[in-house]
């Protein structure tokens, strides 16, 4: 018997209930006092300085912790981001939470630092690929280091122009969608008859129908093979997908605490999506590799599977990078097209320009190439303006790789750089940093407001300072998707209003920003789209 299983066989269950105990005492007292104490004495002897302190009065910064949960169920997170700034005067603070120095900014030469110019020195961090790899494997969103150049080498081919620019993907979805708009939301059914006509002005939860929309483009641009979500009110593999990024979101921001999260439904859902990519991986590999060669970009039912096959054939490597590739290809563009909606039906006198932009270029009925859609300035700008307003990636963490520093925030001054020590969460938001007033000119009646949803901003003369628009992020982790998103929204874009040329509101307020993994409208859009009245 091993040393271990004889104190086993000795420890009683009353000798049990006061060494547990024990045990997390110990560790309260040294997260709480020895670790801190340490790291300040680290911190002491580090160049650079310190940034201003969160607004915390209680312990562990219980308060703030719990300001941050409060805010972030109300969809709220951007306004508790903007108090801590107000508060500290600084776009740059720090604080200790639950007895861990975590550094917060909104700092635009912070965040190029974090993104480009000291980029080996932030990663996602090992704590973020054990919560993430559950969800999104050893994929290019989870991985630093070989294992993420790797990832990004093997998605690269898949996304230069030629595969951006081949559109016809897109085109079957909308005509799809065109007749779950005109039925009022998803089809029962792909030959569900649907009276076109009666269709206008009808209300619309058109969030859920653009999510719907991704989800069956990226399924058949992935996989050869659509969902059909448009076509079914409950489709068990979108449910899950659905499900699954719900609870990832709670355990990512459980922190330390994660494994209480419940994970019955999360496991579940894992377990459908497995099955359902996993038996397209296994038609693809039962092509040889010498089969997949010869296969094309011009080849009938070729696909993003097919040329990562032709690399790979790890099962496991297949199934990561097809499923973090999913969730960017369907819920960044969903989301983008269900804000510029919901701002269109606000601004009729945008949505009036961008049709003529439209129909001047392609008129009212022929499909809009890549040239078409690139040549569209007004277009442009109105993706733009909602990417400002609504960047699809609203909050982000990094982790210091080392010891190091950000380049702004730390002493009396603010100008100087901050010290971070390896292994510090470095918290930044993009939508606070879009939003920030000082960072634009003053209002004018050419220059509207911040906050105010104005695509003619970008052609009168403004364009955004380097790393004061950053949507897509920076550096070498930039989105490697950002032309195909902007592609398939202008196509979506172009193709609706081609046919609409009227929006009716039907959003009482603001739908909440609701900041899980991307940033969507918490309550959905609620429109109504009218067609244009065309000549017979």
């Amino acid at each position: 018997m091993g040393l271990t299983e004889a104190l086993v066989d000795r420890i009683s269950v009353q000798s049990a209930l006061v060494f547990v105990p024990g045990l997390v005492l110990a560790y309260v007292v040294f997260a709480a006092f020895v670790r801190p104490a340490w790291e300040e004495l680290k911190l002491a002897r580090m160049p650079g300085k310190r940034a201003p302190r969160i607004n915390s009065k209680l312990p562990f910064s219980l308060d703030f912790l719990w300001g941050a949960i409060s805010s972030a169920m109300k969809n709220q997170n951007h306004v508790f981001w903007n108090k801590m700034f107000n508060h500290a005067g600084s776009h740059t603070v720090e604080g200790r939470v639950a007895g861990r120095r975590i550094v917060f900014t909104a700092d635009y030469e912070n965040i190029k630092a974090i993104l480009a110019t000291q980029f080996s020195d932030y990663g996602k961090g090992e704590p973020f690929h054990r919560e993430w790899r559950a969800f999104l494997g050893d994929s290019i969103f989870t991985t630093d280091g070989a294992l993420w150049h790797d990832s990004r080498q093997l998605i690269r081919p898949q996304f230069i122009k030629d595969r951006v620019s081949d559109l016809h993907v897109f085109e079957k979805h909308m005509q799809t969608l065109f007749r779950a708009i005109a039925n009022g939301g998803a089809l029962d059914g792909e030959n569900q008859p649907v009276d076109i006509e009666a269709g206008n002005g009808k209300p619309v939860e058109i969030s859920d129908l653009f999510f719907r929309f991704t989800l069956d483009s990226a399924t058949e641009f992935l996989l050869g093979h659509d969902v059909k979500s448009l076509s079914q009110p409950r489709q068990e593999f979108a449910e899950a997908f659905g499900e699954v990024q719900r609870v990832q979101s709670l355990i990512s921001r459980a922190g330390t605490l994660n494994s209480l999260v419940p994970r019955g439904s999360f496991n579940r859902g894992m377990k459908v999506i497995n099955n359902f990519i996993n038996m397209y991986i296994e038609r693809a590999l039962r092509l040889s590799p010498e089969e997949l060669a010869t296969k094309s970009k011009g080849d009938a039912g070729y696909t993003f599977l097919h040329a990562l096959a032709g690399y790979t054939r790890d099962r496991q490597v297949l199934r990561d990078q097809l499923i973090a590739v999913l969730l960017a290809g369907r819920d960044t563009t969903a989301c983008t097209l269900s804000w510029t909606l919901y701002e269109l039906a606000r601004h009729p006198e945008a949505l009036e320009k961008l049709r003529a932009e439209i129909l001047s270029v392609v008129g009212p009925t022929r499909a809009p190439t890549y040239d078409d859609l690139k040549s569209m300035k007004y277009l442009q700008n109105v993706m733009n303006e909602t990417l400002r307003l609504y960047p699809v990636v609203p909050f982000n963490v990094r982790l210091a790789l080392k010891d190091t520093t950000l380049p702004r925030g730390g002493g009396p001054t603010g100008l100087e750089p901050v010290k971070v020590l390896k292994d510090t969460p470095i918290a930044y938001s993009t939508l606070v940093m879009q939003r920030r007033e000082d960072l634009y000119p003053a209002p004018s009646p050419a220059f509207p407001p911040v906050d105010v949803f104005s695509p003619d901003r970008w052609s009168a003369g403004w364009q955004p300072k380097p790393w004061q628009y950053v949507p897509f992020n920076g550096g070498p982790r930039i989105c490697i998707g950002q032309q195909f998103a902007l592609t398939e929204m202008g196509y979506v874009l172009t193709r609706l209003f081609q046919r609409y040329e009227r929006i009716d509101n039907y959003t009482d307020s603001h739908p909440g920003l609701k900041a899980d993994i991307v940033l969507q409208p918490a309550k959905g859009v609620r429109v109504g789209l009218w067609e244009a009245k065309r000549e017979k």
